[in-house]
């Protein structure tokens, strides 16, 4: 038994669970804890300014590690500023502590200043939600936490903690960490009904999702397409990289456009789809994405992805790295196989970038700048072992045409749609990977959801370059009022009165900042940006859409 008060007790479990970082944004009733804090050198506290980019911080290191970390938010008022970026964790599967302060039981009746019960708030986007009522319970609470948390499908979890739960000093066993050995594949007769179905196709495709990444299963998946002939698909929302985007059978990402989705998978007679949310789409559409007469097989560790929204003729939860070891060996390289994969090169991504590559240089003295031609120009210049960070959404429309993808922590996309968590999420994954060049390519109006995550990256001095694809405006909602209701009388869509000066703003919050509004000047401003190993930011000036 440890005779330990409930701060220290707090602090000392998530350094037994493994933690190394704590993101926070203090207040009053986190005050106990910042109290403890000097007292654990080993669990290093990270500042954010506000709760949403402290939560969007946690989520991206979270996905760039694949560990355990925890945040820490203001009662009732910080939990609600962090529940966007809570809202991404929850898609990405980012295996977060989050916790507040809470007014102290008994005082919370009063109903304080500050003060809302705080678990009904954060359920619906968490695993498990609890407040802690007394401090003997927090060995048990803060180890059944972590274990959800980091059990598949991995995601968030919130811990509301009341000021007397803190402060209170008990004699309690600390008890130890539980891990579940999740590393689980379909018995022998599944993986042989898979081998058999896969043999049979004519024509059969792979839809590649994120768990290839997480369980870093590209090898498997690579082999898997080679051996079969079969084109393979990034989802249709890449939380993270999801495939060898140079690999001769991989054909690009799906859009989220249902109709256009349908007749590109209409072709084959076979979807099998890795560890990927089976179609995720957008806005409505009448018209279904998977073919009518389409067989899916679905291998996922997330039990309710599979046939959630369509039929699904074999679903399996299983391990999707373990489950390609053992169907491998099923399978053996035919003349077929060979013969599908030179029917795709024509079409593949690498063929497609040679095309794309010759349309965006066609825009090469285009001003204000091209998007497209600024993605180009951003691929050619990332530096070998960078990792992309991409929230620019109209502007990144043409990026996947450009970015080469090679390993599972090359890249890091919206999860949710929800936006803010480019500019301090990138913070996060910084501190994951430490060592690897980070460049962020967002756009301006979802730069501001969280811009003050800059003094996050300047203050720890990450190697981050941050490239502001400015458009000065709402370009996709313009987009979408012109194609969906037929009207271009935009409202509320241009930042231009005043126009957001992103350079004085970076430069306010420590980090060296230019303006790029000539097309000859994109490579070497990114060269010297990603040559510098400091955090610095790039406002580049691109074509609205609409005249200017």
């Amino acid at each position: 038994m440890t005779r330990i008060t409930g701060r220290g007790a707090f602090l000392q479990l998530l350094v037994d669970e493994g933690v190394t970082h704590l993101f926070g944004n203090p207040g009053t009733t986190e005050l106990a804890i910042m109290e403890v804090v000097p007292d654990f050198p080993q669990l290093d506290f990270v500042l954010g300014l506000q709760e949403s980019a402290v939560m969007a911080m946690a989520d991206g290191f979270c996905r760039a590690s694949g560990r355990l970390a925890a945040a820490n938010v203001h009662v009732m008022p910080g939990l609600g500023n962090a529940m966007g970026a809570l809202y991404n964790a929850k898609f990405s599967g980012s295996p977060v502590i989050l916790t507040a302060g809470q007014q102290e039981q008994g005082h919370g009746l009063l109903e304080p200043m500050l003060y809302e019960p705080l678990v009904p708030v954060a359920q619906p986007l968490v695993k498990w939600a609890v407040e802690v009522t007394r401090a003997a319970d927090l060995p048990r609470i803060i180890h059944r936490a972590a274990k959800i948390a980091l059990t598949p499908p991995t995601g968030p979890v919130f811990l509301s903690l009341p000021g007397d739960v803190l402060d209170e000093t008990v004699e309690v066993d600390m008890g130890r960490p539980v891990r579940i050995n999740t590393s689980i594949r379909p018995s022998d007769d599944t993986i042989a009904k898979i081998a058999d179905m896969l043999l049979a196709a004519k024509r059969p495709a792979i839809l590649a999702g994120h768990e290839l990444a997480t369980r870093d299963a590209f090898a498997e998946a690579a082999e898997l397409a080679e051996l079969l002939g079969a084109a393979v698909y990034q989802s249709s929302i890449p939380y993270s990289a999801q495939f060898p985007t140079e690999h001769p059978a991989f054909m690009g990402a799906l859009t989220r456009q249902q109709k256009l989705v349908r007749s590109t998978l209409e072709p084959y007679d076979l979807l099998l789809c890795l560890g990927a949310d089976l179609l995720r789409m957008s806005v409505y559409s009448p018209v279904e994405p998977l073919p009518e007469n389409l067989p899916v097989i679905h291998i996922s560790e997330r039990s309710a992805e599979l046939g959630k929204n369509y039929r699904t003729d074999l679903a399996i939860q299983a391990d999707v790295k373990q489950t390609l070891k053992a169907l491998l060996p099923k399978l053996k390289r035919t003349p077929e196989a060979a013969q599908r994969l030179a029917e795709l090169k024509p079409r593949n991504w690498s063929a497609q970038r040679d095309k794309a590559r010759i349309e965006a240089m066609l825009a090469v003295e285009t001003a204000p700048i091209d998007p497209q031609y600024l993605m180009l120009r951003f691929s050619e210049t990332l530096p070998r072992d960078a990792v992309v960070v991409d929230e620019a959404l109209v502007s990144s429309f043409s990026l996947p045409k450009f970015l080469s993808m090679r390993g599972p922590k090359d890249y890091y996309g919206l999860a949710s749609g929800g936006l803010g968590f480019a500019v301090p999420g990138a913070a996060g994954i910084s501190l994951a990977l430490p060592g690897r060049p980070i460049a962020v390519m967002v756009g301006d109006g979802s730069a501001m959801y969280s811009i003050q995550a800059l003094w996050t990256a300047a203050h720890r001095k990450l190697p981050i370059t941050y490239v502001v694809a400015n458009n000065r405006g709402y370009r996709i909602i313009k987009e979408r009022l012109v194609s969906f209701r037929k009207s271009d009388k935009f409202v509320g869509m241009d930042i231009r009165d005043p126009e957001l000066d992103f350079v004085s703003l970076a430069q306010s919050f420590g980090l060296s900042a230019h303006r790029v509004t000539d097309p000859q000047d994109i490579t070497p401003a990114l060269r010297a940006g990603f040559a510098s190993g400091k955090p610095n930011l790039l406002d580049i000036r691109v074509a609205d859409g609409f005249g200017s």
